[in-house]
């Protein structure tokens, strides 16, 4: 499929989705936003797509924030509205069962941080920027980041961060947890397709449970422990978990189905 603000291309069960308005940063409009929608949908359906990265176009920026432009004359309606679409987008890629995993090639500001918080873990460039500078403009933010920061680095640092709107850069990042490692960014994507190939020779479905149990931590709605214990038994009734350890005892590597 095409899309007027993504690209995408298919490596080896690796999807890589590039978002590609270089010319505002990356910024997310409307667009983007029903781009990321319909491209979610291609990842949910297609069995040939086994995980995915998100990154953006151009050397400055991953995402460096919501279009502003489109912010001018909405009333409270329509910016809850705006935020609500934004809240579901951002949703399903923390939900996906697939892993998908942000490569920060540049600035991750406002909508662009919170896109990439929203991924199942975070690989960046040298030159990378975090921020949620919403203050800045009279605004919080409204994709989430309130939410995800506090859970990423903790609440003292988070609160910090979104009232001073103050950015930091990559190595800062790491420090915090809230990403797993820094590259060059001639490396960024290389490395982050590294650990995905690895992630993909695991079985699918236990994958998928790890991400499920994991998100429960939090979600005040379900008990993790008890989710654990559910798709632990859930596991016992795949292929995938007779392969993987009738592979064990023979000491051979396991060959996975997703089944």
């Amino acid at each position: 499929m095409s899309y007027s603000t993504l690209l995408t291309c298919l490596e080896n069960g690796i999807f890589t989705i590039t978002v590609n308005r270089p010319d505002k940063l990356n910024a997310l409009n409307k667009d983007v936003f029903t781009d990321l929608n319909s491209v979610l949908d291609e990842v949910e359906n297609n069995t040939e797509i086994k995980s995915v990265i998100i990154t953006g176009s151009g050397p400055k920026a991953f995402v460096a924030g919501a279009d502003i432009s489109e912010f001018g004359g909405l009333c409270k309606a329509e910016a809850m509205a705006m935020a609500r679409r934004g809240h579901n987008t951002f949703a399903r890629i923390e939900n996906s069962a697939k892993p998908i995993v942000a490569a920060v090639n540049g600035f991750a500001l406002g909508g662009g941080c919170e896109l990439a918080m929203s991924c199942h873990f975070r690989v960046a460039s040298e030159n990378a920027k975090f921020g949620q500078p919403e203050v800045n403009l009279g605004l919080i933010p409204g994709y989430g980041g309130t939410q995800r920061l506090v859970q990423l680095i903790g609440k003292g640092k988070a609160m910090e961060l979104l009232m001073s709107a103050h950015l930091i850069d990559a190595n800062e990042a790491k420090q915090l947890g809230l990403v797993n490692y820094v590259t060059t960014a001639e490396t960024l994507l290389e490395h982050t397709k590294n650990i995905l190939e690895i992630i993909n020779s695991k079985a699918p479905l236990a994958v998928a449970s790890c991400i499920k149990a994991a998100n429960a931590v939090f979600n005040e709605s379900k008990d993790g422990y008890a989710l654990e214990i559910e798709e632990f038994g859930n596991a016992f009734a795949t292929d995938d978990m007779k392969e993987g350890t009738t592979a064990f005892l023979e000491k051979r590597k396991a060959n996975f189905t997703g089944n």
